[in-house]
């Protein structure tokens, strides 16, 4: 085993040191290489002469190898044109402008070949052109010829043509173009022609004029210049020719056949190799060109008629099944007119919809179209729209009410076709009002006046169709009654607020109403929708008209709408109140003091609740008592009785209103008396308001000593020996007497 593999690395070493030694192509047998391609053979090689050399590469695919193996030197080489590129082992020299074809063969079997192009390199370009770049448009396409030459390197001057490898351009393409050295004259002016090659670039300027000095615009009948022609609508069609005179000898030509006409609106006036043909009203200029040379002339084309009138001229609604009859006239002055429908022009926009012939419209299927009738420049136009077969129409809407001053979209029409599928007629209709001071029709609203009422009706637009032919709705209308009220500016109420029974009914408040203009109504609690904010309560409707009952105890409030303004009322749902007390009765006050009243009310299961606030007191005096919740205050001298009442329950309080009493005197403070002597003092008492009076006999006496002294009324009797002290007392007030009996 160790001899073979000595053998194994021996023979290995060889191959290696063979194969570093020996190139590849060395060992290349017959049927190993498959093919060969020369690099970069698919395109074609450029050599600039006296540049130097290319040396070729050559790759062969071998069998059972995915590596390409260099054979440069294996191949054999030719050129199909060894005077103008000579090959040597794949190693090009270009000797000469020109091409040649590179050959590679190998073994006589696989071969590829490369196109070789030799160029020459040049030190000058050169451009070669006639009449020294002055053209005239019109020249002979000889004298548009530029020739572009280049001096070859390396030569004793030699010229080379390359006009037609020479890159042409021009700087003002709307005066000539120029294209491989063929000169395009376009228009007059300047412009530069530059040609370009290899590197190397030549130009010159280049006129371009016009061989006429001027085109004259003339008429054929009789060769006068022509000037502002004057045409009508209709009129048959005029001739014109256009002269040029030449630059070179101001010699006349007839050019007409030559030039191109043109104009500069063909709705006005038409132009065809000279002769003008009036097509509608305006201003048109028509224009004649040739060789840079321009004529114009402005047309005016007119209409014999000043208008044309067409009847109907409103938009009109057919139904199909229906004709109508149209008329046109023209009036070329007052109190002339003439009846043109059949010699007029009449057309449709729409002929799927409607047609016409000689003013006779014909609606043909649900659409819109536009009929236009013209006559000899004079035109008018009027909308046709055409509707399926209706069996009825009507209002979305019977009555409405608006204030015054508002407005209100007209009501919707819907219309009723022949399946019963509805559709919206509304802008088919036209609206009109029984009474315009109440309402009237502005710009497809209801616009309300004043107050009133007024009827508003619909109505499909007249319609002169033909006799015959009307459809059934034709006539027909649709009426829509209109209230007007007033705005109203407030409404009051005396209820402030309302307080119910649970289970009983009362009368709903009453309102009135003021309105803006000042007019008022007392009561409209009938007319008034109401609503109550929650279920404690319900409105019904009785014998006596609207109440309102108490369900469930706690608070809501009710709101009545009546037009545009509405008043919330709050109110109270209650138990039964079986019993009220009121303390106290009698009250006695002062002048400017006050005094809480306490109402109290017991429910059938015996609890109470303060109703003190809730008794909507009264006074039978306002002068001398008022009162405001539950507190009473005195505002001048006499008496009063207030009046409440809750549940039905009526409770009242005297109110006496005295002025304050602010001093009490007495006559005499001291007395002397004998037993069985009598004096009697006078007791006067002054109040806040100034006045005074003698209150000795409303006084209350009493004596300190019967014993020794008596009083009554203010009469002082002396009984026995010793000292008293008499007292009257009034008004919360007290004075003194001392009494001496000897």
């Amino acid at each position: 085993m160790i001899p073979n593999r000595k053998m194994t690395k021996w023979l290995l070493t060889m191959v290696l040191l063979i194969a570093a030694v020996f190139p590849t192509s060395v060992f290349a047998a017959s049927g190993d290489v498959l093919s060969i391609d020369i690099e970069g053979s698919g395109a074609t090689l450029e050599l600039t002469v006296g540049k130097g050399t290319k040396q070729l590469k050559v790759w062969a695919t071998v069998e059972g190898s995915s590596v390409k193996k260099d054979i440069t030197r294996a191949v054999s080489w030719s050129s199909d044109q060894p005077d103008t590129i000579k090959v040597d082992n794949g190693l090009l020299t270009p000797l000469k402008s020109g091409t040649a074809t590179i050959t590679a063969v190998y073994n006589d079997s696989a071969v590829d070949t490369i196109t070789v192009k030799a160029v020459d390199t040049y030190k000058d370009l050169t451009l070669e052109y006639s009449l020294n770049g002055k053209y005239k448009l019109g020249a002979d396409e000889a004298d548009l010829n530029v020739k572009a030459q280049a001096v070859v390197e390396n030569t004793n001057g030699t010229l080379a043509d390359v006009t037609q490898d020479a890159q042409w351009t021009s700087s003002n393409t709307s005066v000539l173009t120029i294209d491989k050295g063929k000169i395009k004259l376009v228009a007059e002016g300047k412009a530069t022609i530059t040609a370009k090659y290899s590197g190397l670039t030549a130009s010159f300027e280049a006129t371009v004029s016009s061989p006429y000095s001027e085109l004259n615009l003339v008429y054929a009948s009789n060769d006068e210049k022509a000037e502002d022609i004057e045409l009508l609508v209709g009129d048959s069609e005029i001739e014109v020719k256009a002269t040029s005179t030449l630059s070179s000898n101001q010699s006349t030509v007839d050019v007409s056949d030559k030039a191109e006409w043109s104009t500069s609106d063909k709705s006005i006036a038409t132009v065809e190799d000279g002769k003008i043909k009036p097509v509608a009203i305006g201003k048109a200029t028509i224009t004649a060109e040739y060789l840079g040379a321009k004529g114009q002339v402005d047309v005016y084309v007119r209409t014999p008629y000043e208008v044309i009138i067409l009847n109907p001229s409103s938009e009109q609604v057919l139904f199909i099944g229906e004709q109508l009859e149209a008329k046109a006239e023209v009036r070329s002055r007052a109190n002339s007119t003439d009846d043109v429908t059949a010699a007029a022009e009449w057309t449709s926009s729409n002929p799927l919809a409607v047609t016409v012939d000689k003013g006779i419209i014909s609606p043909k299927a649900v659409g819109t179209s536009t009929i236009k009738v013209s006559y000899h420049g004079v035109s008018r136009s009027m909308n046709v729209t055409v509707q399926p077969t209706i069996t009825k129409f009507e209002a979305d809407k019977s009555e409405l009410e608006l204030l015054k001053n508002e407005s209100l979209n007209v009501p919707k029409i819907k219309a009723t076709k022949l399946d019963d599928e509805e559709l919206d007629f509304s802008k088919e209709v036209i609206w009109s009002s029984s009474n315009e001071d109440v309402v009237k029709i502005e710009d497809g609203k209801i616009v309300a006046k004043d107050a009133g009422k007024a009827i508003i009706t619909a109505k499909l637009p007249e319609s002169k169709v033909t006799a015959g032919s009307a459809h059934s709705v034709r006539n027909s209308s649709v009426e829509v009654e209109v209230t007007v009220k007033e705005k109203v500016l407030a409404l009051i109420s005396e209820e402030e607020k309302l307080n119910l029974v649970v289970g009983e009914e009362s009368p709903l408040p009453k309102v009135a109403v003021v309105y803006e203009d000042g007019n008022e109504e007392a009561d409209i609690a009938s007319e008034i929708t109401w609503t109550i904010s929650n279920s404690n309560a319900v409105i019904k409707d009785s014998a006596n008209g609207k109440t309102i009952k108490g369900l469930i105890k706690g608070s809501a409030t009710l709101k009545g709408t009546y037009s545009n303004k509405t008043i919330s009322i709050p109110m109270t749902v209650e138990q039964k109140i079986t019993k009220v007390v009121v303390e106290p009765v009698n009250i006695e006050l002062n002048l400017k003091k006050s005094k809480s009243i306490k109402v109290t009310g017991y429910y059938s299961n015996g609890q109470k609740v303060t109703l003190s606030t809730k008794m909507n007191w009264q006074s039978s005096n306002t002068d001398v008592a008022t009162i405001s919740s539950s507190s009473v205050k005195a505002v001048g001298e006499g008496s009063a009785t207030l009046s409440g009442s809750y549940q039905g329950h009526n409770v009242s309080v005297n109110v006496k209103v005295v002025p304050k009493l602010t001093k009490l005197t007495v006559d005499e403070k001291k007395l002397a008396l004998a037993p069985g002597g009598i004096k009697s003092v006078v007791v006067k008492a002054e109040y806040d308001t100034g006045a005074t009076a003698i209150v000795t006999g409303s006084a209350e006496w009493t004596s300190s000593k019967p014993s020794v002294a008596k009083v009554t009324g203010g009469k002082i009797e002396a009984v026995g020996k010793g000292t008293a002290s008499i007292k009257g007392k009034f008004g919360g007030k007290t004075v003194t007497i001392s009494v001496t009996v000897k």
